[in-house]
């Protein structure tokens, strides 16, 4: 993550790069609307700008906001065969697979 902050560090972005940016992505958008997106992109890359100016030298890298440790069980097979009672549900009679009404053409 601190990679991708350090690479647009110092960016900033106009209105032709915001209408550019929407043409990439096949969505219509207003003027009025990407004077708006430019403003809080620029807005957006001001914080990471001032986020890179923090020292984390000493910081530990967040992998997980919860840190805790999973605990650990027995693997143990508890199901029962019971593919018979499972093949009874099928709407169409076959003794092999479960069979279901066609959905692709």
């Amino acid at each position: 993550m601190i990679i991708c902050l350090k690479i647009i560090y110092h960016m900033s972005i106009d209105l032709k790069t915001v209408k550019h940016i929407s043409k990439l992505s096949r969505i219509s958008i207003e003027d009025e609307k990407a004077k708006k997106l430019e403003k809080d992109l620029n807005s957006i890359f001001k914080w990471i700008e001032q986020l890179n100016q923090l020292n984390t030298d000493k910081v530990k890298p967040l992998t997980s906001i919860a840190e805790t440790t999973l605990r650990l069980r027995k693997d143990q097979v508890i199901s029962k065969n019971i593919r018979d009672d499972i093949l009874k549900n099928s709407p169409k009679d076959n003794k092999d697979y479960f069979v279901v009404p066609k959905v692709v053409e």
